[in-house]
């Protein structure tokens, strides 16, 4: 398994960052009126996607949710496709036509984002059987919520990665909430991941605001698949620090109140001190960093506003695939 290093440490770091500053600056255009349709943002969740995207390469695939900003920035797509896509513009990674919840880029291995809950999974399972087939060392990755642990998509698809030992991991971001329904009223498991042992698969719960744990669970995790010895569970336990979509305030179902904990266990500031305890970064670093995030942010931003709107003549493009 690999270990923690410096170099690996910063990059998480900075993924963690990349993501958050693209979801604030995502929010301020949305309530600005500059961008259609809903947002679901990850702020809070960014451990998750950094910890285990730190594994994967250009190779590797993953399946997303309706709240996948963060699983896009961690695989390594440009702020560039993304903000054209949230704008509606032909320049998007999927030219103006999915939007926040439909991002895709076959080149860097992200099979999609997902509007439909648990929608990823079996998806993933499908992506997993083709890497096997092929006789390659790729996996997948499926990230999914609680409330998509209940769905039938869910099982389905772990049942069939279990039973042919497809190279899959399964990642359960567990922040508590099925959109507004409390875990403990949806689910009579404690443990999500407890669920692994009815497909006999392992079965991990982790610390999902600690990227050093996500990294370390999601690296064996990985490392099994890569070998052919099949898919995992693993359950991050984190928490979504807005409301189930920009704008929700969360006070009908309790998240206003439960969120309030979990922001003292913010990752980013968190990890910050764990490296500044190792030396790893100092002030200068920091703030190197951040300038140059916001730099690429305003470019691509503004990328972004100049980008063309689709037209009529686009309507039918991209339907069919070419053979």
């Amino acid at each position: 398994m690999a270990a923690l290093t410096k170099k690996t440490a910063l990059r998480i770091y900075e993924t963690m960052i990349r993501i958050r500053r693209f979801e604030v600056r995502a929010i301020e255009l949305f309530q600005a009126g500059e961008l259609p349709g809903f947002l679901h943002a990850c702020i809070g969740q960014e451990a998750v996607a950094a910890g285990v995207c730190a594994h994967l390469g250009d190779a590797d695939q993953i399946t997303s949710t309706h709240r996948g900003h963060g699983h896009m920035v961690a695989k390594g797509l440009k702020y560039e496709g993304m903000f054209a896509e949230l704008y509606a513009r032909s320049t998007g990674y999927c030219k103006g036509k999915g939007g926040s919840m439909h991002i895709a880029d076959q080149d860097l291995g992200v099979l999609g984002a997902n509007g439909i809950v648990g929608g990823g999974i079996p998806i993933a399972a499908g992506a997993a059987l083709g890497i096997q087939l092929q006789g390659r060392k790729d996996v997948v990755v499926s990230f999914f919520g609680d409330g998509a642990s209940n769905e039938g998509a869910f099982h389905e698809g772990i049942n069939i990665a279990a039973l042919w030992r497809l190279p899959v991991v399964f990642v359960c971001e567990n922040n508590g909430f099925a959109e507004s329904t409390p875990r403990s009223n949806h689910q009579t498991v404690r443990d999500i991941a407890d669920r692994a042992k009815a497909y006999g698969i392992p079965g991990v719960a982790v610390d999902g605001m600690d990227p050093a744990a996500v990294f370390e669970v999601a690296g064996e995790a990985i490392t099994r698949a890569r070998k052919g010895q099949g898919p995992s569970l693993i359950e991050a336990r984190t928490m979504r620090f807005l409301g189930h979509y920009v704008g929700d305030p969360g006070t009908a179902y309790g998240h206003d109140r439960e969120v309030v904990k979990w922001k003292k266990r913010d990752p980013i500031p968190a990890f910050g001190k764990f490296l500044e305890k190792r030396k790893w970064i100092g002030p200068k670093k920091e703030d190197e960093l951040r300038d140059r995030i916001e730099r690429e942010l305003d470019k691509a931003i503004d990328f972004a506003r100049k980008s063309p709107e689709p037209g009529p003549q686009d309507a039918m493009t991209d339907i069919y695939a070419s053979i």
